[in-house]
């Protein structure tokens, strides 16, 4: 059977607004980010070569601006090295946690629309980063619920491209720190405690393998260790 590898990659940095915890938002990718998905595509095309891997050419984004956008960077540079086309497709699965109707407030203001309202309870302090708090609002979700989301979306990826492949070949996913990592742990990649003393570097992917029997490993790539500080969703 041949090798199948997912390139999980997180967006390049974006124009994000402070102090607000969705990561749902609609800003595009600053300068470093473009670049930062340029270092990418070339990173990619130097390992597949180096492996030996094909280059699936489709690849999985989030709906994401930036997401969208390092993904379309990546896909050009990578087609334009390997001479042949690449297809982008689009996916809600591979978005980050939402947080529903409160989407873009700040974190003190989620706080305080939570205190004004008795139906809620306070949530817990650290709710930002708790895997598996959902915030009380239509639409919003927990971080472990959005890695399952990811998690499922990858099996399946991959599932239908081992029936289509001949050759060891790797498929990219562009899409969110947080989700990813999380997902990470629903394939049994990271235990829990990881999930929050690691980060994802900007547009550096990390590399699972998934085997017959459905398992997952991680094979290459670095995720991002963080301080305890800065353990929260990215």
């Amino acid at each position: 059977m041949p090798r199948l590898i997912a390139a999980l990659i997180r967006h390049g940095d974006y124009a994000q607004l402070a102090d607000a915890p969705s990561a749902h938002q609609p800003f595009a990718l600053t300068v470093t980010g473009r670049q930062q998905a340029a270092a990418a595509a070339a990173s990619v095309v130097a390992e597949a070569h180096a492996q030996r891997w094909s280059v699936c050419p489709v690849v999985d984004c989030s709906h994401l601006l930036r997401a969208w956008q390092t993904a379309r960077l990546l896909a050009d540079a990578i087609a334009a090295d390997l001479a042949d086309g690449i297809e982008l497709v689009e996916s809600d699965a591979l978005a980050e946690r939402a947080v529903g109707i409160a989407g873009n407030l700040t974190l003190q203001q989620i706080e305080d629309v939570i205190a004004s309202d008795p139906r809620y309870p306070d949530p817990p302090r650290d709710w930002k980063a708790n895997a598996d708090y959902c915030l009380p609002f239509p639409g919003a979700e927990s971080l472990m619920q959005a890695g399952q989301r990811v998690a499922d979306h990858l099996r399946a990826r991959m599932q239908a491209l081992a029936a289509a492949v001949e050759c060891d070949t790797v498929k990219l996913f562009v899409g969110h720190g947080a989700a990813f990592r999380h997902a990470a742990y629903h394939l049994g990649v990271l235990d829990r405690g990881e999930i929050s003393a690691l980060s994802m570097y900007h547009a550096v992917p990390v590399y699972l393998e998934t085997g017959a029997a459905g398992d997952w490993r991680h094979i290459a790539g670095r995720w991002k260790a963080r301080g305890t500080a800065a353990r929260a969703p990215d």
